[in-house]
């Protein structure tokens, strides 16, 4: 699968500030890709144009080679929102077939409640589940129409440590058949230990793109040099933002 998620020069500003600034970005089947940056660097922006919630200003935005809103409506994407609401009065089994049965080709309510680790809650209702529950729970709907594409936006936030392996073990066993992930975080940490790729944002632009391992060097070399660095820049607002401010 070519060209799963391709953007070109896609600008998009709030008033006076400029969220993305002429961003380029492709990405190919089979990958897992993060989109990493401090708060306010872009990176919910990029994905709300991905599946056509927001027009950019400016550029376009292809998804597996269709306009953003037609792919979602084609039932190819599947997303995990940074929040999202709940039938609390429904049980977690019951919104998950609920779910399939709005796709053409859907995993078994079965199949996506064992991917997210929820079949052990599958009784419950939702509105009595906890935070960790729930995520999980909203993961199990994400994957329950077996999507070609996820678009997942900073995924495992009140995930315990056992919940975080199981959601990233089920994200890379799809993307080894040819699905592609792409999530949003702010976690250098977990996008080191679960990415492909890293797509480095600061200030509405991609200050860095390419294999962990180079990405990882470009920091690298950036507290090689920290003494003497250029104030100001995109790199080093981005580098001081994941790192905590340490110099």
């Amino acid at each position: 699968m070519s060209d799963a998620l391709k953007l070109e020069a896609v600008t998009k500003r709030y008033g006076r500030v400029t969220a993305l600034a002429g961003v380029d970005l492709d990405v190919g089947g089979g990958q897992t890709v993060a989109v990493l940056g401090p708060n306010g660097a872009g990176k919910s922006t990029l994905l709300s144009i991905a599946l056509g919630l927001l027009t950019p200003d400016a550029g376009s935005a292809r998804v597996l080679g269709r306009t953003p809103a037609e792919t979602v409506r084609s039932g190819r994407v599947g997303v995990l929102p940074q929040e999202s609401g709940l039938l609390e009065d429904v049980r977690v089994a019951e919104l998950v077939a609920a779910v399939a049965g709005m796709h053409p080709k859907p995993l078994t309510p079965e199949r996506a409640m064992r991917a997210a680790g929820v079949e052990p809650i599958a009784g419950q209702r939702a509105g009595r589940l906890s935070g960790g529950q729930r995520q999980r729970v909203r993961f199990a709907l994400c994957v329950a129409g077996d999507p070609d594409l996820l678009v997942l936006d900073e995924p495992t936030v009140g995930l315990d440590v056992e919940g975080r392996r199981a959601f990233w073990q089920e994200v890379r066993a799809r993307t080894a058949r040819g699905r592609t992930a792409v999530f949003a975080t702010h976690d250098l940490t977990e996008a080191d230990d679960y990415a492909d790729r890293i797509v480095l944002l600061a200030e509405g632009r991609v200050v860095a793109d390419g294999p962990v391992a180079t990405v990882k060097s470009l920091f690298a070399a950036y507290e090689e040099v920290r003494d003497v660095r250029v104030e100001g820049t995109d790199l080093e607002s981005a580098f001081l933002s994941l790192t905590g401010g340490r110099d």
